[in-house]
């Protein structure tokens, strides 16, 4: 199946920031960073959130808005590549001839970028693709956020210390709600992730079939698709990310991955059934951060910045920083000195209020956010040697509003 199968573009608003400011791929400015120049997702018209809802609306589910206006099939079949950045494809179009052709400018690709949500971070982006809710309303707001109800970090993509699920995130999943609609609903991807707790609380509903051959994923997904009428399937691929994470995206360890990615994606489109159509997307953007003290920013080692942090969340492009009682204004105050010209460095309230979470924060969201949001937009990072050793010597990091790390493709494939 070639992209002359799709009928016409996606359409959705171009970006800018909440305050009207610079956008993906704006002006940016000199000077200490304002965070109302800050790029916010865009939920409701062209975010990670709005894709489920918009393919299932097309399968006749009720109930759903449809931010994205995709045209409806009988058959939908979502590949979500962990790691695949926007802009890292467009720059790699040797590597990814069948995906290159698939992007808007190719001789009939439509494909064009949308916002993967904030931060760009796996637990975050996957739980919106599946419950098709934003950040402030499904409740996983980061890497590691705050437990408000015990004082302890919690690691959302391991679930560590461990925390009830449906309580932590309440709402249905898309899947969940395709299936009661009589839609056949199945995912398909590596069989370690059947029972975790991000599977649960955002993928499940229907059928899991897991796999441990990428080649038998995408076989099986497209034996699916033509198994019913009304279907819709969605599967997945890791190893992107995790050779960026561990390489970087200058190495040859990531480029060989983003060819099998591209090998995987033409093998299931080419056996699409009729009647269908493929979206091709990820949850999030990669940038490298180089080697040195400039680039990493070791929180660990730097009086200024640890002062009053009671706790330090997130991840090291886009950190949830919690002040001791009483101190959330001083430790606001001096990591915007420190990070001036590197990073946009918001209170809570602010990131609240310029929608980087979504439109609004639920009452249960909103303490696991922390007291400060410190996301970078330069190529540096806030790491911590001794708390997080491992994290702290990735080659390839993500989390911020950055475009690099923010835009994800959404490819359409359609028969």
């Amino acid at each position: 199946m070639t992209a002359e199968n799709i009928p016409h573009p996606l359409r959705y608003p171009a970006a800018t920031s909440a305050s009207g400011g610079a956008g993906y791929g704006g002006a940016v400015p000199d000077g200490p960073l304002d965070p109302r120049t800050a790029p916010v997702p865009r939920y409701g018209s062209g975010s990670l959130a709005d894709l489920l809802p918009s393919v299932a609306a097309g399968l006749g589910v009720p109930g759903l808005a449809a931010g994205l206006r995709l045209p409806a099939a009988d058959r939908a079949c979502v590949f979500l590549v962990d790691g695949m950045g926007w802009e890292a494809l467009r720059a790699h179009p040797d590597e990814a001839p069948f995906l290159t052709s698939l992007l808007a400018g190719s001789t009939a690709g439509t494909g064009e970028p949308i916002t993967s949500g904030f931060p760009s971070t796996t637990a975050t982006s996957l739980a919106s693709v599946g419950t098709g809710r934003v950040p402030g309303e499904h409740g996983l707001p980061g890497y590691t956020v705050l437990d408000p109800a015990t004082g302890a970090l919690m690691n959302q993509l391991r679930w560590q210390p461990w925390t009830e699920p449906h309580v932590w995130q309440p709402y249905p999943t898309v899947f969940q709600q395709a299936a009661a609609a009589g839609v056949e609903v199945c995912q398909v991807t590596a069989p370690h992730f059947e029972h975790t707790p991000l599977t649960k609380i955002a993928l499940s509903g229907g059928t899991f079939l897991g796999r441990l051959s990428a080649e038998d994923r995408m076989d099986l997904a497209a034996e699916r698709l033509a198994a019913g009428d009304r279907t819709l399937v969605y599967t997945y691929y890791a190893e992107l990310d995790g050779n960026g994470h561990r390489h970087g995206m200058d190495s040859d360890a990531w480029r060989g991955q983003l060819m099998y990615v591209d090998r995987l994606a033409q093998r299931l489109a080419e056996q699409l059934p009729p009647r269908s159509v493929l979206y091709v997307t990820a949850d999030h953007g990669m940038v490298d951060i180089p080697q040195g003290p400039e680039a990493r920013i070791d929180f660990d080692e730097d009086w200024e910045l640890s002062a009053g942090v009671a706790q330090l969340g997130g991840e090291g492009r886009m950190r949830h920083v919690y002040a001791v009682p009483g101190a959330a204004g001083d430790v606001h105050a001096v990591w915007r000195e420190v990070l001036a010209e590197q990073a946009w460095v918001a209170t809570r309230e602010e990131a609240v209020g310029l929608g980087w979470f979504g439109p609004g924060v639920e009452p249960r969201v909103r303490g696991r956010i922390g007291d400060v949001i410190a996301a970078m937009r330069d190529d540096v990072a806030v790491v911590a040697t001794r708390r997080e050793p491992k994290e702290s010597e990735l080659i390839g990091m993500h989390g911020s509003a950055t475009s690099a790390e923010q835009l994800v493709p959404l490819l359409e494939v359609r028969t």
